[in-house]
């Protein structure tokens, strides 16, 4: 599980970011447009996985920003400002789960409820952190394709051989296959 979670964090870094350089292509009025989802526009939708992603990642490093991750609900009002407060919380979820062993995946995190105090297994709290940012991405995809914006193809990071297709990102990010993949990276 450490290595899937590993997989995961990079995953993440790699789909905000090939996600949000389409997003930042829109037009200020087409990226706060009214549209069919949750949350009813791409602008709330990405300050949502901000939000949650801050509560989450706090929580799995001992923080203590609780509830107060959800004081604002939309601390962005643009995508050049959200970008970077992403990727900021996408390598810190990089290094938890870079430093993941054993006894950290089974410890108890503490999750601070309006109401309580939630305590779940990291691996846990990882896993639904992953599903939740891969749910939210979903939507925005969606909602990316009643734009003049290209939604961005997102499931082009496990496989080897799709290794080139992801080669100029990784570059940008200032990763590697290496350092993702380790000894199994691609030839």
């Amino acid at each position: 599980m450490i290595e899937y979670f590993r997989h995961q964090a990079y995953c993440n870094l790699w789909s905000n970011h090939r996600l949000l350089a389409a997003c930042a292509r829109l037009s200020d009025e087409a990226f706060h447009a009214r549209r069919s989802s949750f949350f009813p526009s791409i602008h709330a939708t990405l300050n949502h996985i901000l939000i949650v992603d801050a509560y989450y990642i706090d929580a799995l490093e001992g923080g203590t920003l609780g509830q107060r991750a959800f004081d604002e609900e939309l601390p962005h009002s643009r995508v050049d400002t959200l970008w970077p407060a992403q990727e900021a919380l996408d390598r810190r979820l990089i290094a938890i789960c870079d430093a993941l062993d054993e006894a950290s995946l089974a410890a108890d995190v503490t999750l601070e409820r309006a109401d309580r105090q939630q305590r779940e297994p990291a691996h846990r709290v990882l896993a639904h952190l992953f599903v939740h940012q891969t749910h939210h991405r979903g939507q925005v995809h969606a909602m990316l394709s009643e734009t003049d914006v290209a939604p961005p193809q997102l499931d082009e990071f496990f496989l080897q051989e799709e290794a080139p297709l992801r080669r100029e990102e990784f570059a940008t990010l200032g990763i590697s296959e290496a350092q993702v993949w380790g000894n199994r990276q691609p030839a």
